[in-house]
């Protein structure tokens, strides 16, 4: 394995932002804002499209509006075959700037543009830019946790649940690679695969902060349990998985395994949608600290957390977050996300 150090190619990440105190609401006041939402989004023809890490009232509003929740993959699909003309993305930035990719003549909405990822504030993209260069017989592979900036530099861009079969791919070619971000998912993904790739040296605040020692605490008390986990999380933790898939997978399998009682090691977001699928299950969040120790997100990302009913009522009325890309940088960066969706359609169909 070869990866790219990351205080040589990056700057240390954004610093995680303290999880937002909204209001809590009482169920009336819900009720208000989920009335008043539905309205807006009426009018203006405009649909919800929710990450299953943002918080269950979104995800709910999502599907009873005919919106939709999903991993980042289903989310880019969906944005091009929704006939609204305005999409509002509930998630992180980098969904935004996809939608906004795929959908140059729709306008896209966020609750705040401050949301951003840890993955993708660890690959500036003049560095990453500058470190491509150095390779250019390499295929660029990037994570979608990624700039605009950064997916325009790329051959590829893939998620969580097709990367696997896209570098698959690329290895029977004999193509060596560059992967970025995630170097988690990246030793993953070459594990698995036995492709020649340079990893990029960046994390997901919320997946790097799973232990191992601690998960192995956790199976004991819990002997019965499936462990689910995504690959973002580091190999101690990987190496424990029953399972081992992206956000989709994971949720698929809560509602067929048979176990009664899942270990879950990603976003506590995704559980509202695994209680929605397989309500008669148990659902352990994975550790991401040991005695005495301190976590910076807490099994839950600090931006997905910025997301909220109050913001997303706030942005429908103001339309003060909207998504811009330039013009260039689009038509450059659409190139490897359409051939990921090209990819999707033709093989995995």
């Amino acid at each position: 394995m070869s990866t790219i150090p990351h205080a040589n190619h990056a700057p240390p990440r954004q610093s995680v932002p303290p999880h937002p105190q909204w209001p809590l609401l009482t169920a009336a006041e819900k009720d208000d804002y989920k009335q008043r939402i539905r309205a807006l989004l009426q009018q203006q023809n405009a649909c919800l499209v929710a990450h299953y890490y943002t918080d269950g009232d979104l995800q709910e509003l999502a599907e009873d509006t005919g919106g939709c929740v999903a991993d980042s993959l289903e989310m880019a699909r969906f944005g091009t075959r929704s006939a609204a003309t305005t999409l509002v993305v509930c998630g992180v930035r980098f969904m935004g700037e996809t939608a906004k990719i795929l959908n140059p003549e729709k306008r896209v909405l966020m609750p705040d543009l401050a949301a951003t990822c840890s993955l993708d504030e660890s690959c500036p993209a003049a560095d990453f830019r500058a470190f491509c260069d150095q390779f250019p017989d390499h295929q660029v592979v990037v994570y979608a946790n990624t700039s605009a900036e950064v997916k325009a530099r790329a051959d590829w861009v893939v998620t969580s649940s097709i990367a696997l079969p896209i570098v698959k791919a690329l290895h029977s070619q004999g193509q060596p690679m560059i992967w970025a971000p995630d170097k988690h998912l990246g030793h993953y993904i070459q594990t698995q695969t036995g492709a020649t790739m340079r990893l990029w040296d960046g994390a997901c605040v919320v997946h790097e902060e799973f232990k191992g020692f601690a998960l192995e605490r956790v199976r004991r008390l819990h002997p019965e349990a499936a462990v689910l986990v995504h690959p973002e999380s580091p190999q101690e933790v990987v190496e424990q998985a029953d399972v081992v898939g992206s956000t989709t997978q994971l949720i698929q399998a809560v509602t067929t395994l048979p176990h009664s009682t899942f270990i879950v090691a990603t976003d506590t977001g995704i559980f509202w949608k695994m209680q929605q699928q397989a309500p008669e299950k148990t659902l352990i969040a994975a550790p991401t600290a040991g005695i005495g120790a301190t976590c910076e997100s807490c099994a839950h990302c600090p931006w997905m957390a910025m997301n909220a009913l109050q913001n997303l009522e706030q942005v429908l009325r103001t339309g003060d977050q909207e998504i811009h890309i330039d013009p260039v940088i689009r038509d450059q960066a659409v190139i490897p996300i359409q051939r990921m969706l090209e990819f999707a359609r033709t093989q995995l169909s």
